[in-house]
């Protein structure tokens, strides 16, 4: 049975994506912590992160990196943090998370956002990727995987 990633990667269900590469891309999740929460998400659907081959958990942290400076600045925010646990669904993913203190870490502060403020938040985090030049990583369109 598909994940919830795997509908969402093919185009089955929306996403909001970031980013996109052959490994893996990032996307919106519904639910953030915090305006700008994302998720990283290998392509290839590994239960968990720890099945993950070793260069393919590498790449995942690289775009995490990428991903967190870019909300320090998008979001001016003191640091961004990282939290992988994978127990809602059985497809490695890494959240990344803007913070503006430890409570923005807390899963269970993340409440449902509204598609204006996903949208807001995604805009505001792509503008901030392409200017740190990664936009040949960036999609060309916010609910699709294609690149520029």
């Amino acid at each position: 049975m598909a994940s919830v990633f795997s509908k969402i990667i093919s185009g089955e269900w929306p996403g909001r994506f970031v980013w996109a590469d052959q490994v893996c891309v990032a996307f919106a999740t519904i639910e953030p912590t915090a305006p700008g929460h994302v998720l990283v998400v290998p392509r290839e659907p590994y239960p968990k992160w720890t099945d993950t081959p070793h260069d393919v958990a590498s790449h995942l942290m690289g775009v995490a990196h990428i991903i967190g400076q870019a909300q320090e600045d998008a979001f001016r925010v003191p640091r961004a943090g990282l939290v992988i646990a994978g127990f809602e669904v059985p497809h490695t993913h890494l959240h990344v998370i803007p913070l503006r203190s430890e409570a923005d870490i807390l899963f269970t502060q993340a409440t449902q956002a509204s598609a204006e403020e996903l949208d807001d938040a995604m805009h505001r985090l792509r503008d901030t990727l392409i200017a740190r030049g990664h936009g040949a990583q960036v999609p060309h369109s916010m609910n699709s995987l294609t690149l520029q």
